[in-house]
């Protein structure tokens, strides 16, 4: 299944939700990391991706999903548990680059 990224603006709080759908590959999470730096950088919104329809994500992605979390504060909800464990391996990961 394609990546689908959905965005739904909240200005009043000052937030974006980036619903993501689909399959999760490097490309696709290149694509959206893009997206969430260009959010940020020219609204100032606090981005969460909401990741409940993922239905696959490869460890790629996961580092990918890992540092906009770390470096930008990008919030990760909808974790299904498959999901969440290839993120905290890429955290532990990053970690041991440090």
């Amino acid at each position: 299944m394609p990546t689908r990224i959905m965005q739904c603006d909240t200005p009043e709080r000052g937030s974006t939700i980036l619903r993501v759908e689909g399959s999760l590959y490097l490309a696709d999470a290149r694509v959206l990391e893009r997206l969430c730096r260009d959010i940020e950088k020219n609204s100032g919104h606090v981005i969460t991706l909401d990741l409940s329809d993922i239905s696959f994500i490869d460890s790629e992605s996961a580092g990918v999903l890992s540092r906009l979390r770390r470096e930008s504060g990008v919030r990760l909800e909808g974790l299904h548990l498959f999901v969440q464990k290839v993120i905290e391996l890429a955290d532990a990961a990053d970690c041991d680059d440090v």
